[in-house]
């Protein structure tokens, strides 16, 4: 134990004598959950939209104005021609077409039904579906205020919409209510998810690059000639990016909660209870890279490789249940998927131990699991 409190000061002596690193540690972390925070998001706030009216008409005005009175739709251009559109799609001035064809008007009062077409760009698919979503919802409240006034039924943008039933008959109303999240604020949902990211950063590449670097510098090879045992060693090395990850976690969430208004419904006990299990894991990577690279650049490399399938296969931006079935049996022994999903569950649900259960029971396992591999990869050389 005496030797361990010897290195343990050394290491945080060390780590606070750079104050390039001190600066990665407490800085970049914060800025970087302010703008991912407000960057990461799939939500459309404001499209820019390309009228092409071809009827001209006080009904076909109304619809124009009841998109662009929504707040979601900018009228960027208008004219009677639909090649024009395109054009202006290709150059990425607009994101949306809305085309009224001629007879429009005529349609509504003679037929009872009319149609409006819209155009996307849809190179950004998630985009294009949230911001066909909000036209057609708007269309759809545009078709029903209008059957108020006309018998038949009008159907709008592929949604139609019946008579409403006659006095003495029963009606079916559909009310929703979003639970956890009623605001429906994207930020809560990714500023818990982007808090693990950041813990997982500072765990996993500062682990690596920290041991690597006293491999370059020669200053390993003199500790591995001292009578220091490797578990000693190791555990000097990772129990202060521990307490440090923790301290990191703890700023985010004071920022998550000041900045962004991210409500923590549960127990903040459960939070950081998986926070010290899941840094187990994520420092045992970075102890694994440092023990199969020789330099830096190359520990940067392998953590960056590691760090983008941690990220992509986590459910941090894509819901897991989206992917194949094959990739959602691979995401299930990714501990960065079962912290992220821990989080929002007890941030934004209230989610009790019992509730939380088998994500710590994963975290615990995997950090086993992970740090063993790591332990047993690297050896402790001598000069």
């Amino acid at each position: 134990m005496r030797a361990l409190r010897f290195l343990l000061r050394k290491e945080f002596l060390q780590i606070f004598r750079d104050p390039a690193l001190v600066r990665m540690l407490f800085m970049i972390p914060v800025v970087q959950l302010l703008v991912l925070s407000n960057a990461a998001t799939f939500e459309v706030k404001r499209a820019r939209m390309y009228v092409v009216d071809q009827d001209a008409s006080t009904m076909s005005r109304s619809v124009v104005d009841r998109l662009a009175a929504s707040g979601r739709f900018a009228r960027a251009a208008s004219s009677g021609s639909v090649p024009l559109g395109d054009e202006a799609l290709m150059r990425r001035e607009v994101e949306l077409i809305v085309v009224i064809p001629a007879g429009f008007e005529r349609a509504i009062v003679r037929e009872h039904r009319a149609e409006v077409q819209l155009q996307l760009n849809a190179e950004d698919g998630a985009a294009a579906a949230v911001t066909q979503a909000y036209a057609r919802e708007i269309l759809v409240r545009y078709a029903t205020d209008l059957s108020a006034q006309l018998t038949p039924a009008l159907s709008l943008a592929g949604a139609r919409v019946e008579r409403p039933p006659m006095r003495g008959h029963p009606a079916v109303q559909v009310r929703t209510r979003g639970w956890y999240n009623a605001e429906l604020d994207y930020r809560h949902y990714m500023v818990p998810g982007i808090l693990v990211q950041l813990l997982t950063i500072v765990g996993t590449l500062l682990t690596a690059m920290n041991i690597v670097r006293e491999k370059e510098a020669g200053t390993l090879d003199q500790l591995n000639v001292t009578p220091v045992t490797k578990s000693v060693f190791i555990a000097a090395k990772l129990i202060p990016l521990w307490v440090i990850s923790m301290v990191v976690l703890s700023i985010g969430l004071v920022v998550a909660k000041v900045a962004f208004g991210v409500p923590m419904r549960g127990s903040l006990f459960l939070v950081f209870g998986g926070a010290a299990l899941y840094l187990v894991a994520a420092l045992g990577i970075g102890l694994w890279v440092s023990a199969v690279t020789e330099t830096q650049q190359q520990a940067m490399f392998v953590n960056f490789s590691f760090l983008m399938v941690y990220l992509l296969m986590s459910g941090l931006f894509t819901p897991i249940s989206a992917m194949p079935e094959w990739a959602q049996w691979v995401a299930r022994f990714n501990p960065m998927m079962h912290y992220i999903s821990l989080m929002r569950a007890v941030m934004l649900k209230g989610a009790g131990f019992v509730d939380v259960a088998r994500q710590l029971a994963v975290l615990a396992s995997a950090g086993v699991v992970v740090l063993t591999i790591a332990v047993r990869q690297y050896h402790k050389r001598s000069a």
